[in-house]
């Protein structure tokens, strides 16, 4: 069981496996979400649930401290990894292994390899190769085909941000997959966000969507027909949110 970092009362596992994962967030937090991973981790083979549950533990210590506008920030990768496991049906351990890692070769690549701060640029290769190390290829190559890459000057970040969905993606079908849920919490959750950092997404990834609306819907796209209609209509409502926020 992926325990959390401060004891709290356990909520009904009835409620929890049918509760949105925005609303466990708001009602529950960080708590609801590791309990809500648990109870559904149940459903891997004992060897993959314990390899899920120490990038989970691996994970929580490499973000902590860290925090998006409204909560830590580990509870994002919790709900992308969910995300992917809950409603599109994928059990993989090498996917949700790297669900819940997609983020720390960009934010915590110090952390992940143990070398001091601020000397060089971040140390990504190293932080790369200690996933291969701790879990094995296809996961840290999976972790970086959706690691942003590193600002360019004179390239507009935008820009630079939807021309890396087009090509890192292009060739790697799982990747697509852990974006498509990384993206929805984001942009579908950009109603969670506050501050500056609404304008500033919704800036961002209204370019997106029709870029990953075409990927989902290549054919090498490795999710059941009814899940790929589940995310169109979740892509469709993030357009109209970013439209609202950016008309306002």
């Amino acid at each position: 069981m992926i325990t959390p970092p401060h004891q709290h009362t356990l909520v009904p596992a009835a409620q929890l496996l049918v509760m949105p994962l925005h609303a466990i967030t708001e009602i529950h937090g960080e708590t609801g979400l590791r309990q809500r991973i648990t109870l559904e981790l149940d459903r891997l083979p004992p060897h993959d649930c314990r390899m899920v549950e120490d990038a989970a533990a691996w994970a929580t210590r490499l973000h902590a401290g860290q925090r998006r506008t409204r909560e830590p920030y580990i509870n994002h990768p919790l709900r992308v990894a969910l995300r992917i496991l809950c409603y599109y049906r994928v059990t993989d351990p090498d996917v949700l292994i790297a669900a819940l890692l997609h983020d720390a070769v960009e934010d915590q690549p110090w952390a992940m390899t143990g070398l001091p701060t601020g000397h060089g640029p971040p140390p990504r290769e190293q932080a790369s190769a200690v996933l291969t190390t701790r879990y094995n290829l296809r996961v840290a190559q999976l972790v970086d085909a959706v690691t942003n890459p590193e600002p360019q000057a004179g390239v507009d970040r935008i820009r630079q941000y939807l021309d890396h969905l087009t090509t890192a993606l292009a060739d790697n079908p799982w990747a697509r997959v852990i974006k498509l849920s990384d993206f929805t919490d984001n942009g579908v959750g950009i109603i969670h966000a506050t501050g500056s950092k609404v304008q500033r997404s919704a800036r961002k990834y209204t370019g997106a969507v029709p870029i990953l609306r075409e990927l989902l819907d290549r054919r090498d796209t490795p999710l059941d027909p009814k899940v790929k209609d589940h995310i169109r209509q979740q892509l469709d409502l993030a357009q109209q949110r970013f439209t609202a926020i950016l008309a306002a």
